[in-house]
């Protein structure tokens, strides 16, 4: 495999580099650099953006308004937004609902939802984990049962991420209780202003409201609101989670987070000195590093094999977990750069303001990014689930 780019990619590079510096508004950069709440008005912003420039959708096909980049050319995509700070383009209608409907959806589906995902109209949310089915999601016990032209749903989704924001949630739901599990579950698409539907916050530990519950009471569902076949769910959701654990390394935010790291150990004086040059401190900086070019290294591997159109085996399971546990270990060192900066947390602080920072830069930032990125490796199927996936594969001899 040859690491080193063709100048075909270096020239998308150049054009990436120059697209973020001209169109990337500064005070929204500075934003994501300092830990700051971009809110929904920021992400509809950069949104917006994106689409002028066609550049919203990387991985669609161009015969649904994508760009249909190959895997080295969002590769440097995400790795430059990453580098200029950009924000996170909001992933569940743009790359997760939008390639179900591509490949399962009806004609109809794709000419309503697949424009208005573009056009920033409909902000989607996604209705998979229940209180007891996480992990686990086949033991999904939201209900929905068919009366004429409609579904009648009922039950609980929780964890349901910026769905305070969404006008529309994708769901699993239980149509068939009597089958097995994986056999009895379909896909349906919800407006969120329908009658029977409370979205309720959950306040996380940094204070912030991220995520919520979302109940479902008597919620009547039109028929053509079911995507693909009744009972089929469980095969449009495994394909859904394929493009949810896609760059689920995070090897550009993890690269964004050392450069903050040592860029706040430079400033810090510990016994007189920077602390950087304290031999611990620099001795767990470098080993987060050395672990991190090992994973870009793995990463750049698999984004060959898919260049080549060769599907990711188990090395996708083994950048998941190596990947959460670097960018958890960043979190960890921030927090101790940041020292008793860290400690005095309050969430306004993340807003912004005219108030000068106290302590380092992004020190405000550094204890609810550690406690909130604890979820990374659960979340997009759990650090253990991966394990036990490569060992099945790797030991097992299973597929």
């Amino acid at each position: 495999m040859d690491l080193n780019y063709s100048v075909e990619e270096q020239a998308f590079r150049a054009e990436v580099q120059q697209f973020l510096a001209e169109k990337l508004p500064a005070e929204m950069s500075e934003a994501i650099r300092v830990g700051r709440e971009l809110g929904k008005d920021g992400h509809d912003q950069w949104h917006a953006i994106l689409n002028a420039q066609g550049w919203l959708a990387p991985n669609w096909p161009k015969e649904f308004g994508g760009c249909e980049w190959n895997a080295v050319q969002r590769h440097i995509f995400e790795e430059e937004c990453c580098r200029a700070h950009a924000p996170r383009i909001v992933p569940f209608g743009l790359s997760m609902l939008a390639p179900v409907l591509q490949k399962f959806g009806s004609k109809e589906q794709q000419d309503h939802y697949l424009p208005r995902i573009l056009s920033g109209q409909d902000w989607w949310c996604q209705g998979y984990s229940e209180p007891g089915a996480g992990s686990d999601l086949a033991s999904l016990k939201t209900r929905a049962v068919r009366e004429a032209d409609h579904y009648v749903v009922n039950g609980q989704k929780t964890w349901t991420t910026l769905g305070q924001y969404a006008n529309w949630i994708f769901c699993l739901v239980r149509t068939d209780p009597e089958a097995k599990q994986q056999s009895g579950i379909s896909f349906l698409l919800i407006d969120m202003a329908t009658p029977g539907i409370e979205v309720r916050p959950i306040t996380l530990l940094d204070g912030t409201h991220e995520v919520n519950e979302v109940w479902f009471t008597d919620v009547k569902v039109p028929v053509e609101n079911l995507v693909g076949e009744e009972n089929m769910g469980w095969t449009y959701a495994k394909y859904l989670l394929t493009h949810e654990r896609t760059n689920i390394a995070g090897v550009g935010f993890s690269r964004a987070g050392l450069d903050a790291v040592k860029r706040m150990a430079r400033s810090q004086m510990h016994r007189g000195r920077p602390l950087i040059d304290n031999p611990h401190f620099a001795a767990r900086m470098a080993r987060a590093e050395i672990d991190l070019m090992a994973m870009s290294t793995t990463n750049l591997r698999i984004i060959s094999r898919a260049a080549a159109g060769q599907a990711p085996g188990v090395e996708s399971s083994m950048l998941k977990v190596k990947g959460t546990e670097i960018r958890q270990e960043i979190n960890d060192l921030a927090r101790r750069a940041a020292g008793a900066y860290a400690m005095p947390f309050a969430s306004e602080a993340l807003e912004g303001g005219n108030e000068p920072e106290i302590g380092p830069e992004g020190s405000a930032a550094v204890a609810a990014q550690y406690f909130n990125n604890r979820k990374l490796s659960i979340f997009g199927g759990s650090n253990e689930i991966q394990k036990n996936i490569i060992a099945k594969v790797k030991l097992g001899g299973g597929a």
